[in-house]
């Protein structure tokens, strides 16, 4: 008779083999946190090719009605790009870089024309922010190379498969070495009528740029860089939205007249008309005896600002920017805090400007641009390779007091700690450029007699 119990232990206490692959980018999914206890991490590029779709749903929407998330994106993209990122010619001959780059200032590089490769620059960073990429395709015309930027969604996540001597991931080609040799593109939105019925298009990995920043090895795609603060940023929109129903109802003022006695006479206590009592200016109002009146005093979140405060913090971390560039709150600010606030975001900016846009999208259009000027016959270099090298100038950062800068980097080049290039270059600024203008503008102030020297003199100089 042991035989039935015996053998339901073993059914019910039976391996049942490894744990199902669970995938853990939260803000692809649900739930706020998951089961309690360790969580785990896989290969970054099964879990961010998984993620990625949901992710960018979620981004783009946040980014769209959240008032905090769009300012601090758009803090990002200002930073990064600001009026606009100059190329610097690196070529030997300073006549020819000159050309180069006058030219390449000049270049109407955008497919659509609507905007200058300024304005693709910050579009490319901003798509890469919010929907973890950016594709940009190449487009051959008469007068040379333009680039047309895509959604993301375009290349599919789901084009996983093997080839003959190679194989494709997430909708990218690679070569049996691993070296990307193509994107397949849909030829429509996923979201369009009937999309599975067309065949996808190959192009060549050269004619594509893709523009994201790598977690970690086997990362194919990108992930919106909104990732870690979503669920925070969802969480945050709710609870200000119950804090609002409720001083919505703290507003709706009311009293309730009660019967200390429980005689059940308050209703009978008032003269005819009065049963309904308001509270007008200046009136007093005698109750009966026995009876009491109280206001409603709705419960209010008392922390409610610190709870806020703090959560806009953890969004402003996530995201890697100063909370004052969330939130716009500069009431505990001072010279020291937001210099040290900005330094280090400067630093992340510059990092991801030199890591991710300089080799992925920058250079790749410069060098297209230098070659089809120089295949065109409009550029007559005798090393072609020389003048496809370019140093990028990002935008002057704001300062937060000017005179102290000036009078740091003026240090700076007393003691020799920096050349007059790199404090030129730190502001924005080519030095070649700025050199040209200096002696120009002296020499037209010469011919016109004026001097600006006098301005410059300290009272004591006399």
């Amino acid at each position: 008779m042991a035989f039935p119990f015996t053998y339901l232990r073993r059914l019910l206490t039976r391996d049942s083999g490894p744990a199902p692959q669970v995938r853990h980018v939260e803000a692809a999914y649900g739930g706020r946190r998951g089961a309690s206890g360790p969580r785990h991490f896989g290969s970054h590029g099964p879990e961010t090719l998984a993620a990625g779709p949901m992710v960018r749903s979620r981004a783009r929407h946040s980014y769209s009605n959240n008032g905090y998330i769009r300012n601090a994106v758009d803090a990002i993209v200002a930073e990064a790009v600001g009026a606009g990122i100059e190329a610097n010619s690196a070529h030997p001959d300073k006549d020819i870089a000159a050309l180069i780059d006058k030219a390449f200032s000049a270049a109407e590089l955008d497919a659509e024309g609507r905007t200058d490769f300024r304005g693709m620059t910050a579009a490319a960073v901003r798509a890469e922010i919010v929907d973890g990429e950016a594709f940009f395709v190449a487009e051959h015309r008469e007068s040379g190379t333009v680039w047309r930027q895509y959604p993301a969604e375009f290349v599919d996540e789901s084009d996983t498969r093997e080839l003959s001597d190679g194989y494709v991931v997430g909708g990218i080609e690679f070569a049996s070495n691993g070296i990307r040799r193509a994107y397949h593109f849909r030829p429509q939105r996923p979201t369009d009528l009937y999309p599975v019925t067309q065949d996808s298009i190959r192009v060549p990995a050269e004619d594509v740029l893709h523009i994201y920043r790598q977690l970690g090895p086997g990362q194919v795609r990108g992930i919106s860089q909104l990732a870690p603060i979503l669920l925070t940023v969802n969480e945050l929109d709710q609870a200000l939205d119950a804090m609002l129903v409720g001083l919505k109802t703290s507003a709706m003022f009311a009293g309730f007249v009660t019967d200390q006695t429980n005689m059940g006479g308050v209703a009978d206590a008032f003269p005819d008309g009065m049963d309904d009592i308001s509270l007008e200016p200046g009136v007093v109002r005698v109750l009966p005896g026995g009876t009491d009146i109280k206001f409603s005093t709705p419960d209010q979140a008392k922390e409610s600002i610190a709870f806020a405060k703090l959560t806009l913090g953890q969004i402003a971390a996530g995201l890697g920017v100063p909370q004052h560039l969330v939130d716009g709150d500069l009431t505990q600010a001072n010279y020291s805090s937001l210099r040290a606030g900005l330094l280090p975001f400067r630093a992340k900016v510059e990092q991801y400007v030199y890591h991710t846009l300089v080799p992925q999208f920058l250079n790749p259009v410069f060098r297209r641009f230098v070659t089809d000027e120089y295949l065109a016959g409009r550029l007559d270099v005798p090393d072609l390779s020389a003048a496809l090298k370019a140093e990028w100038l990002p935008p002057r950062p704001m300062q937060v007091d000017p005179q102290k800068d000036m009078a740091a980097a003026r240090e700076a080049l007393a003691m020799g700690l920096t050349s007059r290039r790199q404090a030129v270059a730190a502001l924005g600024w080519n030095v070649a450029e700025l050199d040209r203008e200096i002696a120009a503008d002296r020499a037209r102030e010469a011919e016109l007699g004026l001097s600006f020297t006098a301005a410059e003199e300290s009272p004591d100089a006399a």
